[in-house]
């Protein structure tokens, strides 16, 4: 097979690339790091690269798919023996005499641990050498190599390495909620799973409450939301030669609202329109049995996740009195292994979240050995613990069962995830459960609200990524100092320094301030009601610093732009760093708003108090028009949310599907709303003004009471959480 792919425009300067290549090699940033890495020299890639696969066809489609990732970014590419290039990739099998020469060559040993995914790199002069005992290990080197190729000035480059890798963890996977708002269309999963072998993640798991398609129950899913048997089809070639499992998360126990307001499974339900199915019915395993057998059909992985946590209306419903004599756990446990007995004939590994049955772990112990063979714990927790992770682990692991760690990326309700909690919380989460031996890690997406962007989680998910293949505990310097030129292509490191802009901002309210981090709901939150005004207190001294953050990351974004403009070489993963702005905008914009609603009042106030003396009308006058007029600061609220809103629904729909769009556009319109609404209340106090110089009070027009500065140290105690429904605990609204 010959592919020839060609290249931006030609023509490098002599006098550059004999610069280059006499250059010392810089430090390596790679995502995940290799396990040992010794590197060589700095080789300007001037005539592209030929690369000579094995002859197995999974080798040739990893070939191919690095050739179009240098296509991608302008560097030509040929998959033959007949093409000549500046330097040539050759892909080994262990099994061929060649490799094993050119492991001895370069003093290297395959160890047994690195015969299911792990590969060996060579660089000799031109030439690189991928050696690997599985086609997953020949394509987990190609994606190193692909992040080895960096840019200088708009030329390319190799930055020559000697490597021997392989994974810390075997499952390395990705959840993302699809049941709470947004569903990505087709095209974006499949961006997704591509991405995700990029950096070596190996397991995507979709999760579903009501969005799968299902043809037993057709009533599950809302139209334009659901996941459909032909999509699945479609993910699940795409995925194989990337080496992608998919694993269904389809909820079989709690979690199931949206099912539950039908009428017709009002019998199945523990309490009247609530979340858990009824455990002593027999509907409810015959539901879940007709789910997992469709499923099953459709995704022919090795497992499938049940879900079963955060089942908090049991024992409140028709299981009160079974719970009130048996205790919630046996009642729980019961009916997880029933559900295990009932799935038994699709030969399927199930994952269940570790919630609920770690609280028990003497009845784990007690678990018959077939459950615990089948059944693959999933411990979670998303803060991160002083103390370790070991009490989410060891209530399963001494039981002798099967523990996977579930970090989250904390993106849920926040305007920008709070990247200073999802790394501390994923790199230690990953160091204990290796420690524990807990082969797989899933690490977790969640959209609570439904206003979650993905591309606004790709930071965490590559963290994740990093941390399931690296042994030990990983450094976030190391990847904080990688992430913007291997995700993005951009070697100025300002997109680096603007997602730590964003993590400060999130510290300086959460830790600070001490009203949470940079919520959805502080965003929302009108600064002139009874919350408003309790918050507008405790945030008021920290506005200007909240905004230099979230403007720093704005200038930072800015100038990554400009410097990949003037280089030649466009910025990767454009709709990331849309996100990434947006997110900055959002939190720049929860200060303006408190600082214009405080700015509103006090001009009202000043105005309301000169109205009697006739010298300072003029002044008066200047007052109304800076807070209604042309460019006044109630234009100026209503703008934020106008600009922000259009902003939001562009990055919506770049990954998203149409469905649930409008309940967070409302939120926009309402806000938007609120504030011409009060301008417009404005305008009969400016008439009455400009009729009879006299003014109503602030109360009468809806103009909120300005509170006393308040000085700029934490205050005593933590203010509770932005004003939201009041919901249950659950892991998905921490």
């Amino acid at each position: 097979m010959k592919l020839s792919i060609p290249c931006r425009a030609a023509g490098l300067a002599l006098l550059a690339i004999a610069t280059v290549l006499h250059a010392q090699a810089p430090a390596l940033k790679l995502i995940p790091m290799p396990r040992e890495v010794h590197q060589t020299t700095t080789i300007p890639v001037i005539n592209g690269v030929r690369i000579l696969p094995a002859t197995d066809v999974d080798d040739e489609f990893a070939a191919g798919d690095f050739a179009r990732t240098l296509a991608a970014r302008g560097i030509p590419a040929t998959i033959g023996t007949t093409a000549t290039s500046s330097f040539t990739v050759e892909l080994l099998r262990l099994t061929n005499p060649i490799a094993q020469q050119r492991l001895t060559a370069a003093s290297l040993t395959f160890d047994p641990a690195m015969q299911a995914e792990g590969y060996a790199l060579i660089t000799v002069g031109n030439a690189i050498t991928i050696i690997a005992a599985s086609p997953e290990g020949i394509f987990y080197g190609l994606q190193t190599l692909k992040q080895l190729i960096t840019f200088n000035g708009g030329l390319p480059l190799l930055n020559g390495a000697v490597i021997r890798d392989w994974p810390a963890m075997h499952y390395r996977g990705i959840q993302d909620d699809l049941a709470r708002g947004p569903v990505p269309t087709l095209e974006f999963q499949k961006h997704q799973i591509q991405t995700f072998a990029a950096y070596k993640i190996n397991i995507y798991s979709p999760y579903f409450e009501n969005n799968m398609q299902y043809a037993a129950t057709p009533l599950s899913g809302p139209p334009g939301g659901t996941i459909t048997p032909e999509d699945v089809a479609t993910l699940v070639a795409f995925a194989k030669p990337y080496h992608v499992t998919i694993v269904p998360d389809q909820e079989a126990f709690g979690h199931l609202h949206h099912m539950l307001t039908w009428e017709q499974y009002q019998p199945l339900a523990e309490t009247p329109h609530g979340d858990v199915l009824a455990p002593g019915q027999p509907g409810s395993i015959a539901l879940i049995t007709s789910w997992f057998n469709e499923l099953a059909a459709e995704f022919p992985g090795p497992f499938l996740h049940i879900g079963a946590d955060e089942t908090e209306d049991l024992g409140l419903g028709q299981t009160q009195s079974d719970v009130a004599t048996r205790g919630l756990g046996p009642v729980y446990l019961d009916f997880v292994q029933k559900i295990n007995t009932a799935l038994a004939p699709l030969h399927r590994k199930l994952l269940f979240w570790g919630d609920i049955a770690m609280k028990d772990p003497q009845l784990l112990a007690t678990l018959p050995a077939d459950v615990k063979q089948n059944m693959i714990a999933v411990a979670w927790q998303y803060n991160p613990e002083a103390k370790g992770f070991d009490r989410f682990l060891t209530p399963f692991t001494n039981a002798g069962m099967e523990t996977w760690i579930s970090p989250g990326v904390n993106n849920w309700r926040r305007v920008y995830p709070n990247y200073g909690m999802a790394l501390a919380n994923i790199q230690g989460f990953a160091r204990d459960g290796q420690a524990l031996g807990c082969p797989g890690m899933l690490n977790t997406v969640w959209n609570d609200d439904g206003e979650g962007l993905f591309n606004s989680d790709w930071y965490g998910v590559l963290f994740g990524a990093a941390a399931a293949w690296q042994p030990g505990e990983s450094s976030i310097p190391q990847f904080q100092q990688s992430y913007g030129l291997v995700f993005h292509g951009d070697t100025t490191g300002d997109i680096d320094e603007a997602q730590r802009e964003l993590i400060l901002a999130h510290v300086l309210l959460k830790d600070t301030a001490k009203v949470g981090d940079a919520s959805n709901g502080l965003f929302w939150l009108d600064p002139w009601s009874k919350d408003g005004l309790t918050y507008a207190d405790k945030i008021r001294p920290y506005t200007h610093d909240l905004r230099m953050h979230a403007e720093r990351a704005l200038i930072l974004i800015g100038q990554a732009r400009n410097a990949a403009t003037a280089s030649g070489v466009p910025l990767r993963e454009p709709d990331a760093i849309d996100a990434l702005e947006l997110g900055a905008r959002r939190m720049d914009f929860i200060g303006l708003k408190f600082q214009l609603a405080d700015e509103i009042t006090a001009g009202y106030s000043r105005a309301y108090a000169e109205q009697n003396d006739k010298t300072k009308h003029a002044v008066a006058s200047n007052e109304l028009s800076e807070i209604g007029g042309i460019n006044g600061r109630m234009q100026d609220l209503r703008d934020g949310y106008t600009l922000l809103g259009d902003l939001y629904t562009q990055a919506w729909l770049r990954s998203n599907r149409p469905y649930w769009l409008r309940n967070v556009a409302a939120l926009y319109t309402l806000k938007t709303q609120l504030w011409i609404t009060r301008a417009d209340e404005f305008k009969s106090a400016q008439r009455q003004w400009d009729d009879a110089h006299t003014l109503p009070a602030a109360s009468e027009i809806g103009i909120g009471v300005l509170a006393p500065m308040a000085a700029p140290a934490p205050a005593p105690a933590p203010a509770p959480p932005p004003p939201a429904p009041a919901k249950k605990k659950s892991k998905h609204h921490i």
